[in-house]
């Protein structure tokens, strides 16, 4: 087993939700100074090699986080071993993942808003079809998500 935990955040096409949910983790685990791997894939192949849609970039850039670098993936059987939890962004992305988990998959998976209290079984919206609004009430949503993850972390 890892010696410490690794988090790989999931939505469909890696572009928006999954990766302000990993800049949305690494916030808050710096700020916890908790160390915590951290990574974001999609289930689909749509986007990979890209950057995240400019609007997401807009919502963390804002926010002070620059994930202009960030680079597309897509979810394959190593990261179920690689990482200690597997977190999909909603119920969709994670029937997915439960279908692609191999045997021998050793990581948790579960929904970012399962770890808010209240929220479980919420699904971040997906912000990609509609305006740029969407994507402030999606950062909001993974900043929750991301600040109580990092807790329930840190208490392990």
């Amino acid at each position: 087993m890892m010696s410490s935990p690794a988090v790989l955040f999931v939505c469909l096409g890696n572009i928006c939700r999954s990766p302000l949910a990993e800049a949305a983790f690494r916030v808050e685990c710096e700020r916890r100074d908790l160390e915590v791997g951290v990574d974001s894939a999609g289930t689909g192949d749509w986007h990979v090699g890209q950057p995240p849609d400019v609007r997401a970039q807009a919502v963390a850039r804002r926010h002070g986080v620059d994930i202009s670098r960030y680079r597309a993936r897509q979810v394959c059987e190593e990261d179920f071993i690689r990482f200690t939890h597997v977190v999909a962004l909603d119920t969709d992305n994670l029937a997915d993942l439960q279908a692609l988990a191999p045997p021998d998959a050793t990581a948790q998976l579960s929904l970012l808003l399962d770890h808010v209290p209240g929220r479980a079984g919420e699904p971040v919206a997906d912000p990609y079809f509609g305006a740029a609004d969407g994507f402030d009430v999606t950062w909001a949503d993974v900043t929750a998500g991301a600040a109580e993850l990092a807790r329930q972390l840190g208490e392990d």
